[in-house]
């Protein structure tokens, strides 16, 4: 089978397409046709040889922890029932919270039974590959915040595949969104999706329009999705008695140099480990949630792009250029 390797770590070159062995199911375990891969902001980091104290991946290895296809084999102790449905799934030796995203970027690859969704009609393959990590982020960070009618929420990069649903969750349930994002194009899209507001946190005084927005009275709720600088700064805006969620580092790191302060003000500062203490019947719920809202149209999946197998690193470089919309996504046979 042809599958990605990063072959050393570096830049988005080092992504190289090789004939390799198809790995065969172990105990417990299913081997996928791969249909997509998705493409993660977490890939190209690991790629470039950051994390590796918290991934110990080591090159070659093949990057990707979500894929979508057709259950091809089954190992033993599984139900033979999967063979030839259409499921999307985490590798096998990925998960949230933990584990290694790697082994999607192939024509084949393993996942474990437990983990695998069957795509229910109505919901594409590459919709719900889109879905397998953030369709379950999405739901837990937005169960989180509690967002009520009417309150002030600011998402921050709000363009991205979380963002893009969180802008839709957040309108659906009252809420005044203010999207926070990078450059005219990725702001016409937050508004298409129903943001009230779009900012673009690249210009200076941006949190200043932030609080205009609001009358003054800042955002109740921040789902952060940005990190870094940008993070903090929308966490120091955060009201007082508010919800900061900080689920992404798109600008560098988890935001967090302003969270004593925050909480001396009565913000109760949420992070990515504290989403992901769930167990798998919450995952399992979630997933079948947000593949039920899509099927009936009641939420989008933005996958902005999508690359052949072939062009991986066309893919990676454009989440680093920071001109990817939504999800990004490899297609595979």
């Amino acid at each position: 089978m042809q599958a990605v390797l990063v072959k050393e770590f570096g830049a988005p070159d080092v992504l190289e397409l090789q004939e390799i062995p198809a790995p065969e199911p172990g105990p417990g375990q299913v081997l996928v046709d791969v249909a997509a891969a998705d493409v993660m902001f977490l890939d190209t980091r690991l790629r470039s040889g950051w994390g590796t104290d918290f991934f110990p991946v080591r090159p070659p290895y093949i990057p990707g922890g979500a894929i979508g296809g057709t259950v091809r084999a089954a190992g033993s102790g599984v139900d033979t029932a999967w063979l030839g449905h259409r499921v999307a799934t985490c590798t096998a030796t990925s998960g949230i919270g933990g584990g290694l995203p790697v082994g999607g970027y192939a024509e084949q690859a393993l996942a474990a039974a437990g983990t695998l969704t069957e795509i229910p009609d109505g919901v594409s393959l590459d919709q719900a590959t889109a879905l397998v990590h953030d369709g379950h982020t999405a739901l837990a960070v937005f169960d989180r915040a509690a967002v009520r009618p009417g309150d002030p929420v600011l998402i921050t990069a709000a363009a991205g595949g979380l963002g893009t649903l969180l802008i839709q969750l957040a309108r659906q349930a009252g809420a005044q969104v203010i999207a926070a994002a990078r450059g005219t194009t990725k702001l016409a899209l937050t508004e298409r999706l129903g943001a009230h507001t779009a900012i673009d946190y690249s210009e200076p005084g941006w949190t200043d329009r932030v609080l205009a927005a609001t009358a003054g009275r800042a955002p109740h709720v921040v789902l952060d999705g940005a990190g870094g600088h940008l993070g903090d700064a929308a966490l120091a805006i955060t009201a007082g008695g508010g919800r900061f969620i900080g689920y992404g580092a798109a600008a560098g790191e988890f935001a967090g140099s302003a969270s004593a302060d925050a909480r001396q003000r009565g913000v109760e500062v949420i992070g990515l480990h504290d989403l992901n203490n769930t167990g798998d019947d919450d995952r399992a719920a979630h997933a079948a949630r947000i593949l039920d809202a899509v099927a009936t149209g009641a939420i989008e999946v933005v996958i902005g792009q999508a690359y052949p197998l072939a062009e991986a690193a066309r893919s990676h470089a454009a989440i680093e250029a920071r001109t990817a919309l939504g999800r990004t996504l490899l297609r595979i046979g």
